[in-house]
């Protein structure tokens, strides 16, 4: 018998809604279909307005989260469609939602109104996932390594090593052999330093295969300099956003650091925003690896696609083997989706999503809240 469940995810990244349709019936589960819609350049702009203070803002929230809540129950039926499902078929859908603001341990605010996708879908939905981690003392983030815990951990699993997700911003979920404590939490930016900087001196969304990023050399004083930032200073449990890496941050960065005019190359600002990625994350599993962890190291996100990243990874990590979470069985663009997809199975089963080794929360506790369907399947 079929479990048919639907996650959708937008992260900082803001490129597109990801949504996939995912078989639980067995292990590992089944990929079964998978749809992306673009956000246009009109709405990712209200959704980066919304990321920091501003005027009017109540009104242009509540405006953006029908808005989003109509793109993500898009994206459910056209998945759906992809699979040849019908909405009687789908146990749940899980709902990430954009974030808007993340203040760990305070709240996290995710949008894109679930009763509209409940509606439009005719199937339940589950959404709201972060704050109820928040509620219990933890950071609301990351969650995604309770799903690669489950997969590629657990008794069924079973594997050991490193799972390094690269979307906007990067986090790690650290592998141990059977019996000891899992860890995981973000290392600070991934792609989002690199596609603003992209976006500003290319016209592109991103450096694509870090094409511009490879041409230029890293400037080791302004690496030096970003690195100084208190987020790369804080011990796990941690988490972190837009708040604190954006382009605004960026730009304070290079005008502090060009006092006395000097003046740096395009490429070599690529090369260095690439490189800060690369070994931040490569520095957060040498510090947190214990000898319980085989060095193996998965990458998935975006950042999979970025042939010099992963270069960068592997200079730093020269005793580590450094490769896509494709050969573990994780499709490296759908990961974080099915993750979702598995938090919604977890809440509608009553069982706990969160690790509070990787959140710092007291307890292990269900998250979301059930929006149920039309047809009342819940």
């Amino acid at each position: 018998m079929n479990e048919y469940f639907i996650g959708l995810m937008s992260g900082t990244s803001l490129d597109a809604v990801d949504a996939v349709v995912v078989d639980f019936a067995s292990f590992p589960p089944k990929l079964c279909a998978t749809a992306e819609i673009a956000i246009s350049p009109q709405l990712r702009d209200k959704i980066l307005a919304l990321t920091s203070k501003g005027d009017n803002e109540i009104e242009r929230l509540g405006q953006l989260d029908c808005e989003l809540g109509e793109l993500f129950a898009t994206a459910a039926n056209r998945v759906m469609k992809l699979a040849e499902l019908k909405s009687k078929d789908i146990t749940a859908i899980g709902s990430h939602g954009q974030t808007i603001r993340h203040h760990p341990k305070l709240f996290s605010l995710q949008i894109g109104d679930p009763n509209r996708i409940a509606e439009q879908t005719g199937v339940t939905t589950v959404a709201d996932f972060r704050r109820r981690d928040i509620a219990v003392g933890g950071e609301g983030a990351p969650l995604a390594p309770a799903y690669h815990h489950w997969l590629l951990g657990g008794e069924l699993g079973a594997k050991s090593g490193v799972v390094v997700n690269i979307g906007g911003m990067a986090n790690i979920t650290l592998l141990p052999t059977q019996g000891a404590e899992i860890v995981g939490f973000d290392t600070g930016p991934g792609n989002v330093l690199m596609n603003s900087w992209a976006e500003q001196s290319l016209g592109e969304l991103m450096d694509r295969d870090g094409a511009q990023a490879r041409s230029g050399e890293v400037v080791e004083p302004l690496l030096s300099q970003l690195k100084e930032e208190e987020f790369f200073l804080k011990p796990p449990p941690k988490s972190t956003g837009r708040e604190t890496f954006n382009n605004r941050w960026l730009q304070q960065q290079l005008v502090k650091y060009s006092t006395g005019d000097i003046t740096l190359k395009d490429e070599d600002i690529a090369a260095t925003l690439c490189e800060l990625t690369a070994s931040t994350i490569a520095t957060a599993i040498l510090t947190s690896a214990e000898s319980n962890i085989a060095k193996s190291l998965w990458v998935c996100g975006g950042g999979a696609h970025n042939s010099y990243l992963l270069e960068r990874l592997s200079f730093h990590l020269p005793e580590w083997k450094v490769s896509s979470s494709e050969t573990v069985g994780m499709d490296p663009d759908w990961v974080e989706a099915i993750a979702f997809a598995w938090l919604a199975r977890q809440t509608i089963s009553r069982q706990s999503g969160n690790l509070p080794s990787v959140t710092g929360a007291t307890k292990a506790t269900i998250l979301g809240a059930i929006f149920p369907s039309v047809e009342g399947t819940f």
